[in-house]
């Protein structure tokens, strides 16, 4: 496992994710539940599709226009979240944000998306390294109300 200490392996994985994002793409089906979420502070304006199979996420795709950090963030967030509960994507989402916020989170639970940690040093990032949670979780509030 790479050491999530070094910046240059941080730097390495958020440039993985934005050269090659994964998830990205939307799909014309109506059985997605699709947001748009934009940025403005920032170019960042990408809409996000979710699938959802009962209490599971089955799928999540997202297109549009993104900054490096935004674009790895949701490539990473898709990742982590497909095939899991919407309970355990809650988890993992609240783990996300507490790091971002410099509150306790479970590191493990994060893999990838912890080469985050340190947005908080730049509090003009942390809207690019949310956009795509954020949108995640209105989904989900979405679907639940």
């Amino acid at each position: 496992m790479p050491s999530f200490n070094d910046p240059q392996i941080l730097r390495e994985i958020i440039m993985d994710h934005y050269d090659a994002p994964r998830n990205r793409g939307l799909i014309d089906d109506d059985s997605y539940i699709k947001i748009n979420m934009n940025s403005d502070t920032c170019i960042d304006n990408l809409d996000i599709q979710v699938k959802l199979n009962g209490d599971h996420i089955e799928d999540l795709k997202y297109d549009g226009e993104a900054c490096a950090i935004c674009t790895a963030s949701t490539s990473i967030m898709s990742e982590l979240v497909i095939g899991k509960t919407i309970k355990e994507a809650r988890h993992i989402i609240e783990n996300y944000t507490n790091m971002i916020y410099e509150k306790d989170y479970d590191a493990d639970l994060l893999e990838e998306a912890i080469a985050f940690q340190n947005t908080y040093k730049q509090a003009n990032r942390i809207k690019c390294a949310t956009l795509g949670w954020t949108g995640l979780t209105r989904i989900l509030d979405e679907s639940e109300g």
